[in-house]
């Protein structure tokens, strides 16, 4: 099972952990690009996508497409209290 994260280009602050251990974490430029950047992972066969609670607001997949899909698992991780 592949799993990802993905956060704002320019968030510091969220997944640096993960990031030093190794685990892919992928930088989204604009959050208007949420979207296309799930569908690129799902079709690179990510199962499972965490993403921040501020991508989250610009996506209209995540309901949509993926809220009834059982083989695809997104994760909305709370905001990191800096």
């Amino acid at each position: 099972m592949k799993i990802s994260w993905l956060k704002l280009k320019n968030d510091k602050n969220n997944f640096n952990v993960f990031k030093r251990f190794g685990f892919d974490v992928f930088d989204v430029d604009k959050p208007e690009n949420i979207d296309n950047k799930i569908n690129e992972l799902i079709n690179n066969n990510y199962k499972t996508i965490v993403i921040t609670s501020e991508l989250s607001g610009f996506s209209e997949d995540i309901i949509k497409k993926y809220n009834k899909k059982e083989d695809i698992k997104i994760i909305i991780a709370p905001r990191k209290k800096e």
